[in-house]
């Protein structure tokens, strides 16, 4: 029986950004690994003005949406001041009354907010423009400081690079761990970055740490099953203690031993999904020790059981 693949559109608008048009695009196109299959549509078709000197040329209107399962809404040009098309804004929202996901890429925040479908909810964009959000859709919870907003039908990121993570996470949610590292790896993209990372934090003088924290995470994940201290990720980076946990939540999100702990559930996310490994088999690969350890934190964590999680993502 051949699998339904997920429909995705992804509007363009006038004044749209060219990378946030290409990431959605470009993550989830039409391969023979990826079940989904991608759209690319305006207001209606033929030519359309972009932002930094490109422009487009889409063979479908708003039609797509009608049939769309996802609908992504890429950055685009003079959000603050402008309005989308009344027929625009009318075709998201009956999209996410027919059950349609809609995610919005940086200033595509402010189209999905003249819907009337972020109100009440969390949502974010490019810092830049948090302000102006805010100011512009008072009801809407804008948080200037995260990477990107889950709130199940409605979603949100800030600049083009998050529009990365907020499609890996799509992904994830989709189809589990497995895929999504398979996607990141062909785009060269870190396969996982928390929602809640900051956005831009600024530093008077830049400070060559990026690269050796690199190297400790990669050193970490090769040495998950063994045990992990803060003492010793801080040892391997050649720094303190305290500058390795300070600098590490920066570019993280996250302490180290919570980083530690999310690589070790993802480790065994893929295991589950890839392998006839028992839970307790898995717990020990992955460092966690016992098979009730691992229960515990993936509850806490993903909201559900290994073998739950098995059942729904395994191949």
């Amino acid at each position: 029986m051949t699998e339904t693949l997920h429909r995705v559109a992804v509007l363009v608008l006038e004044g749209a950004k060219p990378l946030d048009v290409g990431i959605p695009a470009q993550v989830f196109s039409n391969r023979p690994s990826m079940p989904y299959e991608v759209r690319v549509c305006g207001a209606a078709p033929g030519p359309i003005s972009g932002g930094d000197g490109l422009s487009y040329h889409v063979a479908s209107g708003l039609e797509a949406l009608e049939q769309a399962d996802t609908v992504f809404i890429p950055g685009y040009r003079e959000p603050a001041t402008t309005e989308p098309p009344d027929a625009v804004v009318a075709a998201l929202i009956a999209a996410h009354s027919r059950g349609a996901r809609l995610a919005a890429i940086s200033t595509g925040a402010f189209a999905l907010a003249a819907t009337g479908l972020l109100d009440g909810r969390r949502a974010t964009t490019h810092w830049h423009y948090t302000r102006a959000l805010a100011a512009r859709h008072p009801l809407v919870r804008v948080d200037e400081n995260v990477l990107f907003v889950d709130e199940g039908s409605v979603l949100t990121s800030a600049g083009a690079a998050s529009g990365i993570d907020l499609c890996l996470h799509l992904v994830r949610r989709d189809h589990g761990v497995g895929l999504s590292n398979h996607v990141a790896r062909r785009l060269v993209a870190a396969p996982y970055r928390s929602g809640g990372q900051a956005q831009y934090v600024p530093r008077s003088v830049p400070e060559p740490l990026g690269d050796l924290f690199a190297s400790t995470r990669e050193w970490a994940l090769a040495h998950l099953a063994e045990p992990l201290t803060l003492q010793g990720l801080a040892r391997n980076a050649a720094v303190s203690e305290r500058t390795f946990s300070r600098h590490f939540v920066e570019d993280t999100g996250y302490t180290p031993m919570q980083w530690v702990l999310r690589a070790r559930i993802d480790l065994a996310r893929e295991l589950l999904e890839r392998s006839d490994l028992g839970v307790e088999q898995i717990a020990h690969r992955v460092g966690l020790g016992t098979g009730a350890n691992l229960r515990l934190h993936f509850k806490r964590i993903l909201g559900t059981s290994p073998l739950e999680y098995r059942h729904t993502f395994s191949a």
